[in-house]
């Protein structure tokens, strides 16, 4: 796996790139006028992505009807020294549709168990939790 970053403006505008040419932008999101998130918002991005991707296809697979997937995700950072790791995430994972509430709850549960790699990478210096919404109630 590999990134290419390139500076596109004159102060901290970064355009990420990957081997399939899709792009990102990253920005100090500290200034007012920034057009990208920042990296430590990007960690938080893959951690909701890479688990949604895997909740997705396990329930695809077991013939569940999602209608709607999102997510929301939070992060609590920490002061050590000069630099503010995360501390503590948590993602919150709604769905609607025709949707075992069980079977969603064991898809996320396998996603940061087993699959998500992202969070993997975070562990054991972050503690990322969990929680699933199918059709407004929690799994």
């Amino acid at each position: 796996m590999k990134i290419k970053l390139n500076r596109i403006d004159e102060d901290f505008l970064f355009e990420c790139t990957n081997s399939n040419g899709n792009k990102i932008l990253l920005d100090n999101t500290s200034k007012p006028d920034s057009k990208g998130v920042s990296p430590m918002e990007s960690v938080l991005m893959a951690v909701a992505g890479c688990s949604g991707i895997d909740i997705v296809s396990i329930l695809k697979k077991q013939r569940q009807e999602i209608k709607s997937f999102s997510a929301e995700v939070e992060g609590d950072r920490i002061q050590i020294g000069d630099a503010k790791p995360f501390k503590n995430i948590i993602v919150r994972f709604y769905l609607t549709g025709v949707v075992d509430i069980k079977k969603a709850f064991k898809a996320a549960e396998l996603s940061f168990e087993k699959y998500c790699s992202v969070s993997k990478t975070l562990e054991p210096n972050v503690k990322v939790d969990w929680e699933v919404f199918v059709n407004g109630e929690k799994a």
